[in-house]
């Protein structure tokens, strides 16, 4: 009957084994969906101090948004900048100025905890903090709305993704943006929830859409921009860069970028005619 023995304790190891790693994913997910905004962002020390070009817009209940807006008289359009987790609008500054100079006026703007934007950030709060941008641009700045495009840089393109869902607006560019949080890490469904869930929203973006992305992308895969594009209503466009990654994608599309950007602003404005 030994065999009969080695049987049982062979079975009872495979079942203490299952229990273990089934105890394990439990942790795992629970750990993630309590803590996913402390590990997701990542706010840099303040790049800029206080200043008179520099907005506090009111949100939440007790916050300030640090906002820049950068004009162009010239500008039909305005790009509601939402930039990426790395950056706050010190960083970013170059690229509004460079935006500004391709026929653009921008408002920028921090989210809570980044920059000089009181709070503490979170999935939640970036959602509230990209409206409070956008009230602040189309109320006080009065630009209508149909001359709002949403421009969202990485983690700004999940934040940009939402508020197009829910808010009126003329285009939306998308630049080196994920599908979801989560499978940026594992491409495959890991656990029952996730986070900035793009693939699941831009379906429901009824506007005109731009995506942009490296083909070298080693933080956020090009298959992302090119499942977005996939899933995504037309019209849409796209630019993919060969050779770009995540961070100099700007630099290395370089003209191309400017020229993307144009032509979509001339789309829409066709559009609206």
């Amino acid at each position: 009957m030994s065999w009969l023995q080695d049987w049982v304790l062979g079975e009872w190891s495979w079942l203490r084994l299952g229990r273990s790693a089934l105890l394990i994913y439990l942790i795992v997910a629970v750990y993630l969906y309590f803590g996913a905004d402390a590990l997701i962002f990542h706010p840099p020390r303040p790049t800029y101090s206080l200043s008179e070009e520099i907005r506090l817009i009111p949100v939440g209940q007790s916050d300030r948004l640090a906002a820049r807006y950068v004009a162009n008289p010239d500008a039909h359009f305005t790009l509601l900048f939402s930039h990426g987790n790395g950056e706050d609008l010190g960083m970013v500054e170059p690229f509004l100025q460079t935006l500004r100079q391709w026929g653009f006026s921008v408002l920028a703007y921090d989210y809570r905890g980044y920059g000089l934007s009181s709070g503490r950030p979170s999935e939640r709060h970036a959602y509230a903090d990209a409206l409070a941008a956008y009230t602040y641009l189309t109320e006080e700045l009065r630009v209508p709305p149909e001359r709002v495009i949403l421009y969202g840089r990485s983690l700004g393109g999940g934040v940009a993704t939402e508020l197009a869902t829910q808010v009126a607006i003329a285009g939306l560019v998308l630049e080196s943006t994920f599908t979801s949080i989560f499978r940026v890490v594992v491409p495959f469904p890991l656990f029952p929830f996730d986070r900035f869930i793009n693939r699941d929203k831009l379906p429901q973006v009824k506007v005109p859409l731009l995506i942009l992305h490296g083909t070298a992308d080693s933080i956020v895969p090009f298959r992302h921009g090119q499942h977005l594009f996939a899933i995504a209503r037309e019209p849409k466009f796209s630019l993919w860069v060969e050779g770009a990654d995540h961070n100099d994608f700007v630099e290395v599309a370089g003209d191309r970028l400017r020229t993307a950007l144009q032509e979509f602003a001339t789309f829409l404005k066709a559009q609206s005619a």
